[in-house]
């Protein structure tokens, strides 16, 4: 059995602690391999390595610090095929996916580029008599990254990119069930020339994150997951004194107007409801039509679509819409919210629960399901599914739509589809969401403008993507200045190589 081994100092280390998961095959419900869980110690000792090279990474120049970036854009370019198909194995994205999971934290890479502009500080001469006042940026020291399952390349990219470019050492701490893909994107780092210690990747369950938690030589934390292990992150990372940013659940929203293009919408509702099985934090999975008449065509068009909807696993080609959930316990919860939905009074216009594939009976498979006549005190309106599921929760007027999503707990994305730019400025001025699409499903920002959830969906004021990541990750010093009368004879003001 393959053991999907640690990254410590540069190369692969297997673990001592004795403890095991297992890694499947989502498609065959195989075990294909096992990641180690570490202990105390092991954290512990990749820590140490880290502190032992931060000094001398943070000491380099940011323009050679940025070259290394720009070498690691390159190798995820070469290796975007290998990358897509061990995320795909172990998550059971389609290649298509996968790759788009890749691409996007490849973008993060290229903004990090930026780093020696990004990174200056700010200069006032005479505030004083005689006195000079300037601020510079520095790294914290060694930081850390605790990731999810549903995007192993983008969102530890997301989080080490900025960090390390800033001169930190980063430890990851990525997911158990899908762990392939951070330690080939580690190994990426080292071929593009990044020093042994900087980037180290700790596989491990809660012992590993509390470890990380209460480690007093780790100043930051980023951690994307569930609300409640959110909330426990945030609140006892910053009980150490850390600073923590954590991204929590979502319930993402799409008002459908009446005038909305309904081609449009449907196209848009397929991809964003359904795509990677729903297990993505941006998903829409409340589609809010506002009228009767509007409510019906809606579902008139989208019913067939969604019926059509092809899943296969990631080895049937680029033609699917979906594959696999990630685990047997995915299949479970989804398929319980199901149940919960038909036993609560709302209608399952499509059922996928009885989905199979020949030759792949034992895969975490769920078809696609579509609820009509959803309403608000439902537990599958309410609480965040993950899964290939869509409500549709029709509203009468628009305020009750744009309520609807103004007072659900969670705050992460939502979007209008709609024809009317009076009715799209009110909406994106009121709504009280971090990240809003006008005719775009799944707004998630580019990578120099900020990702965050409001509300449930996030805890902390900065987030780790785009411009906030370079206040998150360095802290600012002011130096006051004041400067002797005259010029001494014979000084050198000559600028030194930046080689």
């Amino acid at each position: 059995m393959e053991e999907i081994q640690h990254y410590i100092g540069g190369k692969r280390v297997s673990g001592t602690s004795g403890k095991f998961a297992d890694v499947y095959n989502p498609a065959t419900g195989e075990v294909q391999a096992q990641v180690p869980l570490a202990s105390a110690s092991e954290l512990e000792a990749a820590v140490e390595n880290a502190k032992a090279a931060q000094p001398g990474w943070a000491a380099q120049n940011p323009q050679k610090r940025a070259r290394v970036m720009m070498e690691f854009v390159r190798l995820l370019h070469r290796d975007m095929d290998k990358l897509a198909e061990a995320l795909s194995r172990e998550h059971g994205k389609t290649i298509p996916d996968a790759k788009g999971d890749v691409i996007r934290g490849l973008e993060v890479a290229e903004y990090c580029i930026g780093a020696p502009q990004l990174l200056k500080g700010e200069f006032s001469e005479g505030a004083g008599p005689g006195i000079d006042m300037h601020s510079v940026k520095q790294a914290l020291g060694v930081v850390a990254g605790i990731t999810p399952f549903n995007f192993p390349a983008m969102i530890p990219m997301w989080k080490f990119c900025p960090a390390i470019v800033c001169g930190n050492a980063f430890i990851l701490k990525p997911s158990e069930r899908d762990p392939s893909v951070p330690v080939m994107l580690a190994e990426l780092m080292s071929e593009a020339g990044l020093p042994n210690g900087i980037l180290n990747v700790v596989h491990g369950d809660k012992e590993a994150v509390d470890g990380i938690l209460d480690h007093p030589e780790i100043m930051a934390v980023g951690f994307v997951g569930s609300t409640p292990i959110a909330e426990y992150v945030y609140t006892r990372g910053c009980a150490n004194g850390k600073r923590v940013q954590c991204f929590g659940g979502a319930k993402n929203h799409m008002i459908v107007m009446p005038d909305a293009d309904m081609d449009q919408t449907v196209d848009a509702l397929v991809g964003a409801g359904y795509g990677a099985a729903g297990e993505r934090c941006m998903a829409v999975s409340v589609a809010v039509p506002v009228g009767e008449e509007t409510a019906d065509r809606l579902m008139e068009k989208l019913t067939p679509r969604v019926e059509a909807l092809k899943i296969a696993p990631y080895t049937a080609g680029d033609d699917a819409d979906f594959g696999p959930l990630v685990t047997k316990d995915a299949y479970n919860r989804v398929k319980g919210y199901v149940d919960a939905g038909i036993e609560e009074g709302a209608t399952l216009a499509v059922d996928g629960r009885d989905f199979s594939m020949q030759g792949y009976e034992d895969g975490f498979f769920m078809g696609a399901c579509l609820f009509d006549n959803v309403t608000k005190d439902m537990s599958i309106y309410k609480e965040e599914i993950f899964g290939p599921v869509l409500s549709v929760v029709r509203a009468k007027t628009y305020e009750e739509g744009l309520d609807l999503a103004m007072s659900h707990e969670y705050g992460n994305g939502v979007a209008i589809f709609t024809r009317d730019g009076d009715t799209a400025r009110d909406f994106t001025s009121r709504i009280n969401i971090g990240m809003v699409g006008v005719n775009v499903p799944i707004p998630v920002p580019l990578a120099y403008y900020t990702f965050g959830g409001w509300k449930r969906s996030g805890f902390g004021d900065l987030n780790q993507h785009g411009p906030d990541a370079f206040k998150f990750y360095t802290r600012t010093k002011t130096i006051t200045s004041r400067w002797p009368s005259g010029i001494k004879e014979g000084a050198d003001f000559s600028i030194p190589t930046m080689e």
